[in-house]
């Protein structure tokens, strides 16, 4: 169960990079704003979904608590990000036109990304480092003929 939320953490950080993609490609997009992020904007609501659901599956692959806790922080900044750009937008004119308070806090929104980015990528790396922990301790654990390994396994016998 480590490794698949170790490969799904992994895809967590994939969908993180594509957004950044969106992103650029929606900003130098020739067609009105709304229409250029569209993807974008869902692709980030998939994301928020999709970290809810990795969130799930650590905590059932008794996944340390850190850990569950980091894979739902980047649910809950996900999250944010929908509140950075409503702030935004609530300091933005009327049709199309943004002023420069509404940029600011919308400048929130790529920091927030990369903070995002960030947390998913620790998230996989040590989700990936459980996973080749827990092959390695079975693979000792095999040796074993109870298979049975560590204090669980007793005191040494004496080959006297």
């Amino acid at each position: 169960m480590r490794k698949v939320f170790a490969g799904l953490a992994a895809l967590l950080v994939l969908a993180v990079v594509a957004q950044f993609f969106l992103a650029a490609s929606g900003a130098f997009d020739t067609a009105p704003k709304d229409e250029s992020f569209q993807v974008h904007r869902g692709l980030g609501y998939g994301i928020v979904l999709f970290a809810v659901l990795l969130t799930i599956v650590a905590a059932l692959a008794r996944m340390p608590g850190r850990l569950i806790g980091m894979t739902g922080l980047v649910a809950g900044l996900g999250v944010v990000q929908g509140l950075i750009r409503a702030l935004a937008d609530a300091f933005d004119g009327t049709g199309d036109t943004s002023t420069t308070a509404g940029q600011l806090v919308f400048g929130l929104h790529a920091i927030n990304a990369l903070v995002i980015l960030a947390v998913a990528v620790t998230v996989a790396r040590r989700a990936r480092a459980l996973s080749r922990s827990a092959v390695t301790t079975r693979a000792a654990g095999a040796g074993n003929a109870a298979g049975v390994s560590g204090p669980a396994a007793g005191p040494a016998q004496s080959a006297s």
